[in-house]
């Protein structure tokens, strides 16, 4: 299980480096740091996403969010509450149901948004990490189908 977990880490880490626009993407609140990234469900390794339950397809997109507590030695992860929505430029409005995943210390935070082509969307979620801060992240991003 472990081994599945480490793939999965590594993937999303080089999915976050393989597109220059996602260095960086996070905000902070209070005390922590939320990062966030979007991109398409075919960039999980197929057994990765079977063993996570998520939707592997051309049309799912997944929103990957994570938040550090700034004041811990070496920034470490932290849990948090997330309730959000994706709405598109029609005003189809998709509400997030965030699936935390734990591999060690790492904490991630995944939801599916089924997407078509060419297909923006503007995210407002909503994050609680109890005393350490809490905030609202906002942020657009255009989906291409990957197949």
């Amino acid at each position: 299980m472990k081994k599945i977990f480490s793939a999965l880490l590594c993937g999303l880490l080089l999915a976050s480096f393989a597109v220059p626009s996602w260095a960086g993407q996070f905000v902070r609140m209070k005390d922590i740091e939320l990062h966030y990234s979007a991109f398409n469900s075919t960039f999980i390794a197929p057994k990765i996403a079977r063993e996570l339950k998520l939707k592997r397809n051309p049309y799912v997109a997944l929103i990957n969010i994570s938040a550090l507590d700034l004041y811990s030695v070496g920034k470490k992860p932290t849990q948090v509450t997330l309730t959000g929505t994706a709405k598109n430029l029609i005003g189809n409005t998709r509400t997030l149901t965030f699936k935390e995943i734990t591999q060690g210390d790492a904490i991630y935070y995944l939801a599916e948004l089924p997407i078509t082509e060419n297909e923006t969307f503007r995210f407002e979620i909503k994050a609680d990490a109890g005393t350490k801060g809490s905030g609202i992240l906002r942020f657009n991003q255009t989906f291409h189908i990957q197949e």
